[in-house]
């Protein structure tokens, strides 16, 4: 991962530096809790905060796309209020997982504005892990968005691998939680990095509580890698917000306007604007 990091931060060097910030925003997982990243793009639209790069994970990732496919903030959340499990996936059980993500590229392609990395209005990463390497695999800049989005969602256990090009691909949020170092090596130089907190103590009640629950504490012991390539770390409240809680979509989305609110004075610095100046009307 330090060879196409260091790649691309070479890259960005070359071509001089940026006449104003560029503000990257990482999008981390969380299934239905994703749906809080949609708060946060709506107070940057609200303040106009340009977002100039942008990179997700899992449920992260298909907010970053849609986003940067040009879909709006209400498109967006207009489709997640209306969404349900089985709407990107299919139970069928296999020795590689329970259910199949094929249906999610039928629901990608009704939700993105366009389909390539070429063609995204905001250059876009998603990050998927190859099971085979252990390492992130971070697609971008050319092809296909709707296999690396499958591929970063596919919960391991739950969701069965995506295979590409002969190796099995799964959540990204296994190797990177929040893509925050991806979105500065597409050439970020302020990065917004949102993260969905894992609930607090609880008793697990089935075997997928189980699995999630060690993946959110493996996840904390390495989260310090992703708060280094950081600036800002946005954390919404969705604590007690189920993994397929869709019903809860608008108070998701509170959830998401409110952390993002605590965090805009430092935002707006970079912009040399105070809180306040250049918010459209509601």
């Amino acid at each position: 991962m330090r060879n196409w990091v260091e790649g691309i931060r070479q890259w960005a060097h070359a071509q001089g530096p940026p006449s104003e910030p560029v503000i990257g925003l990482a999008l981390g997982g969380g299934f239905a809790r994703g749906i809080a990243h949609l708060g946060v793009l709506r107070v940057f639209e609200q303040h106009r905060i340009p977002v100039g790069r942008i990179a997700g994970v899992s449920a992260g990732a298909i907010v970053a796309a849609a986003y940067a496919s040009g879909a709006s903030v209400e498109e967006i959340a207009e489709a997640a209020r209306s969404m349900r499990f089985k709407d990107v996936a299919r139970w069928g059980i296999s020795l590689l997982g329970l259910v199949g993500s094929e249906r999610m590229a039928e629901f990608l392609k009704r939700l993105l504005k366009v389909c390539c990395f070429e063609d995204m209005r905001i250059p876009l990463a998603v990050v998927a892990t190859d099971l085979r390497t252990g390492q992130p695999v971070v697609f971008r800049g050319r092809g296909d968005v709707l296999l690396p989005i499958r591929a970063s969602c596919s919960y391991p256990g739950l969701f069965r691998p995506v295979r590409c090009g002969g190796h099995h691909l799964v959540d990204g949020a296994m190797t990177m939680e929040v893509p925050a170092a991806a979105v500065r090596a597409l050439g970020a130089t302020q990065v917004v990095s949102v993260v969905l907190p894992m609930n607090g103590e609880f008793d697990p009640r089935n075997m997928l509580q189980v699995v999630n629950r060690c993946f959110q504490i493996m996840q904390r012991r390495t989260e310090q890698e992703w708060r280094r390539a950081s600036n800002v770390v946005i954390e919404p409240d969705v604590r007690g917000m189920t993994w397929d809680g869709f019903e809860s979509a608008e108070r998701l989305i509170e959830r998401g306007e409110k952390a993002a609110l605590a965090a805009l004075p430092r935002i707006l610095s970079w912009l040399e604007r105070p809180v306040g100046a250049g918010r459209t009307a509601a």
